[in-house]
């Protein structure tokens, strides 16, 4: 938990002209924690009674901090998965981050923190990949996308209160499921000039995912922010959308970027 001169800290540095990346490196704090400060400075005030979970309360309620939550939905819906404990006594959060990005990782974590505060948040590391873990009995509650089998073999839905949250804050969930299962790359064609083929490169974004649910979700809510995109095919199945026209571009990289 950082304080508040922290906090007016590193937004003074904003204010300097510097970028959340050079922030984020010159303090040490998350580019996730700086974003949400953006929004809200003030730190959270704990809940009393029902901690654990907002949903578990006699009057549920969202989660505390709808910008992480964001993220952290994008996140799971990608490459994320609730398993149980072997002695049904909770359930493990694991969102699957690569190991050639140390700071998605570092976003992971701390999302995940920001949206269960009293539990512990680890890395158990695998081949090529590090598995961003917690324990809580109320994941399930959090996320009720959660079911037996695999998401694209399922209907996946967001609740009412999921969709308000993603309706508020549509960039981070974005860059959350572009985190997960989405890329920023060079493409590259040739086209003639005065009578020459040349090479022509140009940045493109694509997300890729098996499920149509969860495509949709995420075509939606680019459409909802003004991003253009299609839907390219592999083979017979609407694998992949992607993001190409320059001006849907841009708008990606001032919110999402590439992967670091």
């Amino acid at each position: 938990m950082y304080d508040l001169e922290t906090r007016k800290h590193a937004l003074a540095l904003l204010d300097q002209g510097l970028s959340q990346n050079a922030v984020s490196k010159q303090t040490g704090i998350s580019r996730a924690a700086i974003r949400a400060w953006l929004t809200r400075i003030e730190p959270l005030p704990r809940i009393v009674g029902h901690a654990e979970c907002p949903r578990c309360a006699p009057v549920p309620f969202p989660p505390s901090d709808p910008a992480n939550y964001s993220y952290l939905l994008g996140l799971y819906l990608g490459d994320g998965c609730i398993s149980a404990h072997p002695r049904g006594l909770g359930y493990y959060l694991r969102i699957a981050c690569a190991d050639a990005w140390p700071g998605l990782i570092e976003e992971c974590r701390n999302a995940i923190a920001a949206i269960h505060p009293s539990g512990a948040v680890y890395l158990a590391q695998k081949q090529g990949c590090v598995a961003v873990t917690s324990y809580s009995r109320h994941w399930p509650c959090l996320f009720p996308q959660h079911g037996p089998g695999k998401k694209h073999d399922r209907t996946i839905a967001l609740a009412h209160w999921q969709r308000e949250i993603v309706n508020a804050h549509p960039w981070e969930f974005i860059r959350g499921l572009v985190h997960s299962d989405g890329c920023r790359i060079t493409n590259w064609t040739t086209r003639l000039v005065r009578g020459e083929r040349r090479r022509y490169e140009y940045p493109r974004y694509f997300f890729s995912n098996k499920s149509d649910d969860i495509r949709k979700l995420f075509s939606d809510t680019l459409t909802a922010v003004g991003v253009e995109w299609t839907t390219l095919a592999r083979g017979s199945d609407p694998f992949n959308i992607s993001v190409a026209r320059r001006a849907s571009v841009a708008l990606m990289d001032a919110h999402v970027g590439p992967k670091y």
